[in-house]
């Protein structure tokens, strides 16, 4: 098995000092405006939309995966990018980047439990079996929620990429291609938009990697995705049941989901989107409307903020916000930027030169379809 810090050419022994930690905020806080400031534009700082408050002030931009990687990939003047999410979006950054540019990452156990559900091992025998049962008339798609290695996998086999935003042009775009789709790792946005393309639940295996076995009913043969039993561990506890209540608690209520959520609560719900197209509906949305988001708790307490005058509450208000998300903080920040002064240069992501190659190829394929 890969192990993701070898891969990634990292010191797992790097740990912040606890001088960070005994910093007041509003210490720390002028000490990273004075860094930003003075690198200027040599410096870049993207967030993802689930980070917190306290690090999403100082990003020079916010978006979900797609964006980012996009913006990471058109900006050719920044030495040094400090990456405000989890391990495969920093990948991803520093592949999308040129050699001149440097990609760090605040706290190395920023990880992806969604990403950490498909290692190369598994998929590759996966990949075996599927040759032996269907032959040459399968394609993998991976969700850009995945390592850099199912990145290069899906690249060297002649697949793409794809984001929440753009999955549905993707699995178009690979139906073409071949008869059946691999779908990686998120079982249930795989089955989210190929139900939504009218796509029968009837035609979709799941591939279980944990028993080497499919999941399927029937002759499976007739299979057109097959899903890999993967999920994201905070958009599948929002559940039929929560929607339910939220009506029944919430009159008037419109339910907005991400597609990682489960299949029967996306039908349950009113609206299911990318991060970037629940954002957007909350923003268009008219004054005095209710909603109930079932996303990352940091982003709906974000719209909360902003949006003050609708009625918004996460769809399960018992959730924490990700994990591993929100390893990134502030004191992180400052260490991360403190190392750039010193020349240290602490958390460094680096993908190696085959694997960046093979998983620009499926990027690629995926930047030139949106």
């Amino acid at each position: 098995m890969v192990n993701i810090l070898d891969l990634l050419k990292v010191d797992s022994n790097q740990t912040m000092p606890d001088s960070y930690k005994q910093l007041t905020h509003e210490e720390m806080r002028e000490r990273v405006l004075k860094i930003k400031k003075e690198m200027g534009t040599k410096l870049y700082i993207p967030a993802h939309h689930y980070q917190k408050n306290e690090v999403v002030e100082f990003a020079d931009t916010t978006g979900d995966s797609l964006q980012l990687a996009q913006e990471c990939a058109a900006n050719k003047d920044a030495e040094f990018i400090i990456f405000c999410g989890v391990h495969f979006m920093a990948e991803t950054a520093d592949m999308l980047t040129n050699e001149k540019q440097t990609v760090l990452l605040p706290d190395l156990r920023a990880g992806c439990s969604l990403a950490d559900m498909a290692n190369i091992d598994q998929t590759e025998i996966a990949w075996d079996i599927l040759q032996e049962t269907f032959g040459d008339t399968v394609i993998p798609l991976t969700y850009v929620n995945s390592t850099a290695a199912i990145k290069a996998f899906v690249g060297k086999n002649g697949g793409a990429t794809v984001t929440s935003s753009n999955a549905e042009k993707m699995i178009n775009w690979a139906l073409e291609q071949k008869e059946r789709i691999l779908f990686l790792p998120d079982q249930h946005l795989g089955r989210n938009v190929s139900h939504d393309l009218g796509i029968p639940l009837d035609k979709m295996a799941v591939w279980n990697q944990m028993t080497n076995e499919f999941e399927f009913e029937g002759n499976i043969e007739d299979a057109k995705i097959i899903l890999w039993k993967g999920h994201c561990s905070v958009h599948e506890n929002f559940t039929v049941e929560n929607v339910k209540n939220m009506r029944k608690d919430m009159p008037g209520v419109q339910v907005l989901v991400h597609p990682e959520c489960p299949y029967e609560t996306v039908a349950e719900a009113d609206f299911s989107g990318s991060t970037s197209y629940i954002i957007d509906m909350i923003e268009n949305a008219p004054s005095g409307s209710k909603w109930a988001i079932g996303t990352e708790m940091n982003l709906v307490q974000r719209l909360m903020e902003q949006h003050p005058d609708k009625e918004i509450v996460s769809l399960n208000p018992n959730l924490c916000p990700c994990m591993t998300m929100n390893r990134i903080d502030l004191p992180h920040l400052l260490w991360s930027l403190d190392s750039i002064k010193t020349k240290e240069y602490k958390n460094i992501i680096k993908v190696d030169e085959t694997t960046t190659k093979q998983s620009l190829d499926a990027l690629n394929k995926m930047l030139e379809h949106v």
